[in-house]
């Protein structure tokens, strides 16, 4: 089935306005299509200019009008994937004291029940929450936090309506059932209780977006009346809460995407003013876990060049950085990921030869025992729930061939329980299905991890087309993990593939670094090298694969597409960060101060701006022939403005020489997420792989 777009595309009109920085002037013909508005536009959809509006909707109309002819194949993706859902699946309830702690879905809700159960007893459920009920109306709503107090009296919810990311926190009385006059506006998400469940901390999103201050909420009181608690300077710098697993601390960290600073509240006397365990040194990252019994916080920290990071151990009453003593050594080229410490034992998430493994130490004596899969390619993730007097934890596996799996670890004993197995209703054999894991060379020599999956009757004779998915920013990485989605294409005849590409950590903090700032552009030839990699070895040929990514991983889709546009057939690129140059030059953006340590400062450095313009992929779309493109954009997006997608595609139907197809969809409702809701998401997705086949000629 072909594509067969209307003839008139949209196009956007040129007003030429001119930038100019380290004598260098770039002209933007479509720097319009943003609103000066924008801000109001972010809370109120309803305040966009009217010329932007007009053109987002004919291009939405273009883009439907486009997609007509696989009306019929997008339901049949949409009811495939919906079929491999167990629409009224549960999460495994976690214990916290009296009561066990759950979520689930009921038979065509798009939402989750938030639900608690007394551990003692076998029936007797409780809804918390019923989502569900608090999105009637709304045409976007996505839950922020469901977070009960220690007392089990209260919990703390929070929603956001418009999609822009702005949450507004009630209060729910657990005994009656019903919210409290309580209403905090305008938080990120994210809350942190204090030991009697009488008041708790939270972060405000300014008008920028930028969650900047944390603030202490007493139940019963207004708003008005919240005493501030933290107020960060930098505005490079954001902030969060949180509390150590032993409840004792609650936990405000302040970061930029390599520098952070903790300051600890005492949980039990929330009105004392926070203590700063260790001064932000540039480039020194650190979080703490709190190991009572020995009086002493357990810190995970890359100082004085543990690139992969170590674990120091600092007592209780003087934290600071003088008094860190190793306690776990870096070990170059094993990455620890993340770690939670328990009453007796210290549990820690590492990575290893680009593959994860949990380790698990005894605090009284240090002995080590680890948990690892024998999988090519596999994700492995651990769940520290609530409690903290306790020997059991949960981890979940799962593969690009095996639905995931919970399990009850028993710290003491070594004992594995599996608490719960990934239902495909529809059916799914792991045995019809084979998983891989190759390496790529890149143009430096480096090899590029690559996770695959395709059918076991699958020919290695480069017939078939190929999705490969990319992101390679932040030290994000993108885990080997079970879609049921992607089945729908691996089924049709496709090689679903993820390149682990530098940006990302899949090989150490060093493949971070070397992805960044002054080394971004190995992200990209990264990206290519395992596109080329995969067509050499037979899994697709050069022109038959459809690159994806999103976020950062749609800039990455904008560079590649530049880079080498006969090496896809197609490209879809979801909230792209497209017009890098232009956003990381403007200050008053939401995430543009922390960005600069991640990007460059261009403002500051020509070196950086001279760099940031040979990759920035609206600067450098030019007259040639490019794949198909498909980009998808938010209107309320504060992560990715809605106008870098629609800039992009106006200047690519310029440029193109081809007869491509040049697709934008914004959506009017959302933002940087997509739709909320797990079966819209499912029509999005949907409506991406029937592009995908499409353009593949497999539709």
């Amino acid at each position: 089935m072909k594509l067969t777009p209307p003839a008139a595309a949209p196009r956007a009109e040129k007003r030429p306005q001119p930038d100019e920085h380290h004598g260098i002037v770039r002209i933007d013909n479509y720097a319009w299509l943003r609103d000066e508005n924008w801000r109001e536009v972010m809370r109120n959809p309803d305040a966009l200019n009217g010329d932007i509006r007009a053109y987002l909707e004919a291009e939405n109309t273009y883009t439907e009008e486009a997609l007509k002819p696989l009306a019929e194949l997008r339901e049949t993706l949409f009811k495939e994937m919906k079929g491999r859902i167990k629409e009224d699946d549960s999460s495994v309830p976690s214990p916290d004291g009296p009561f066990a702690y759950y979520t689930r879905f009921v038979e065509g809700a798009q939402h989750p029940l938030f639900c608690r159960r007394a551990r003692k007893a076998e029936d007797g459920e409780q809804i918390v929450l019923d989502a569900n009920k608090e999105a009637e109306g709304e045409a976007y709503f996505r839950i922020g936090d469901v977070d009960h107090a220690p007392t089990h009296k209260l919990a703390a919810w929070s929603a956001d309506r418009k999609g822009s990311e702005y949450f507004t926190v009630r209060l729910r009385d657990l005994e009656t059932g019903t919210d409290l006059a309580d209403e905090v506006p305008d938080t990120s998400p994210g809350i942190a209780w204090d030991a009697e469940g009488k008041s708790f901390l939270y972060t405000q999103v300014d008008d920028e977006h930028r969650p900047l201050k944390v603030f202490r909420h007493v139940v019963g009181t207004p708003t008005a009346e919240d005493a501030l608690v933290y107020a960060e300077q930098d505005e490079g710098f954001f902030v969060g809460v949180g509390k150590t697993q032993s409840g004792k601390w609650l936990v405000i960290s302040s970061h930029d995407h390599q520098t952070s600073e903790v300051y600890l509240v005492p949980a039990d006397a929330p009105d004392t003013p926070p203590k700063l365990v260790a001064p932000r040194q540039d480039g020194v990252e650190y979080d703490l876990e709190h190991d009572a019994p020995r009086n002493r916080f357990l810190i995970l920290t890359n100082a004085d060049g543990a690139e992969d990071f170590k674990v120091a151990e600092a007592p209780e009453d003087k934290p600071g950085r003088e008094n860190w003593r190793d306690l776990i050594p870096h070990r170059p080229g094993t990455l620890i990921l993340n770690h939670v410490g328990y009453r007796d034992h210290h549990v820690r998430l590492e990575r290893q030869g680009g593959l994860p493994r949990i380790v698990v130490r005894r605090l009284s004596d240090g002995a080590e025992h680890e948990i690892a899969f024998d999988e090519e390619a596999y994700d492995l993730n651990m769940g520290a729930g609530f409690e903290y007097d306790t020997t059991r934890m949960r981890f979940s596996y799962s593969s690009m061939t095996t639905p995931a799996e919970v399990y009850d670890y028993d710290l003491e004993t070594r004992k594995r329980t599996l608490r719960k197995r990934q239902e495909v209703p529809s059916g799914h054999n792991p045995a019809d299905y084979v998983t891989r894991r190759v390496f790529a060379t890149a143009t430096d020599g480096a090899q590029v991890p690559v996770s695959l999956v395709h059918r076991r009757d699958f020919a290695l004779d480069g017939s078939a087309p190929c999705l490969l998915y990319g992101y390679g920013s932040y030290g994000i990485s993108i885990p080997a993990s079970f879609s049921t989605t992607c089945l729908s294409l691996v089924d049709r005849g496709f090689v679903y593939a993820i390149a682990h590409i530098r940006g990302g950590k899949e090989k150490g903090y060093g493949w971070y670094t070397d992805g960044k700032r002054l080394t971004k552009r190995n992200t990209f030839t990264d990206f290519i090298a395992a596109g080329e990699h995969l067509a050499k070895e037979g899994f697709t040929t050069r022109g038959n694969i459809v690159a994806h990514g999103g976020s950062a991983g749609g800039m990455l889709m904008g560079a590649v597409s530049n880079m080498a546009p006969d090496l896809f057939k197609g490209i879809v690129a979801e909230v792209p960060f497209v017009d890098v140059l232009a956003t990381i030059l403007d200050a008053s953006l939401p995430l543009t101060p922390p960005e600069w340590n991640e990007w460059g400062n261009p403002i500051e450095s020509r070196e950086a701006y001279e760099y940031m313009a040979s990759y920035s992929p609206y600067d450098n779309v030019t007259a040639q022939a490019y794949p198909h493109i498909f980009a998808l954009g938010g209107l309320t997006d504060p992560r990715v403005t809605y106008w870098e997608p629609a800039k992009w595609v106006a200047k690519l139907r310029e440029a193109r020489t081809n007869d491509g197809i040049t697709l934008l969809h914004i959506n009017m409702d959302a933002g940087h997420g997509g739709a909320s809701g797990r079966f819209e998401r499912l029509k999005e997705i949907a409506r991406v792989y029937a592009f995908a086949l499409a353009v593949t000629d497999r539709a």
